[in-house]
């Protein structure tokens, strides 16, 4: 029995809501592996935000691709890791990009919050909208092994 995902299932997955970790080659180390926000929806790029100047940020503009890491916290775990290439970087828009994210992560009423906190939706040329076309997939669904034992 596989415990992989279909595509519709690892595509929905990657679409919930769930911290990502996204995994960047760093020259003479080993990868950088950090928690972070995404954006996705079935079929489309995965992208996330992040500030220029930090590490990810830095890393980003000088790979072409990078991974990313979603999992389920509570059994039966699941996971889907795609990786792909770097399609775009481009400036962060706060409406577009960064507001929908904290509403994605935190609601709205917190989302809300979390922008004014961190700037607000004020000039904020230091964050960048990074997207990726997943090529490589690959899901573990432990519900699958447990569905055939229970029978559900």
């Amino acid at each position: 029995m596989s415990l992989k995902m279909d595509r519709e299932e690892r595509e929905t997955f990657l679409a919930d809501v769930h911290v990502g970790m996204i995994a960047i080659e760093e020259p003479g180390r080993g990868p950088l592996v950090a928690p972070i926000w995404y954006g996705y929806e079935p079929g489309g790029e995965l992208w996330i935000v992040t500030e220029r100047g930090s590490r990810k940020g830095r890393l980003l503009d000088r790979v072409e691709r990078f991974s990313l890491c979603a999992q389920s916290e509570a059994p039966p775990y699941k996971y889907v890791s795609v990786e792909g290439p770097i399609t775009a970087i481009e400036a962060s828009d706060v409406e577009r990009d960064e507001r929908p994210l904290a509403h994605r992560y935190l609601g709205l009423e917190f989302g809300d919050q979390y922008i004014e906190a961190t700037g607000g939706a004020g000039e904020r040329g230091d964050n960048v909208r990074i997207r990726m076309r997943p090529e490589r997939w690959l899901t573990v669904d432990y519900a699958k092994e447990f569905s055939e034992i229970t029978g559900t």
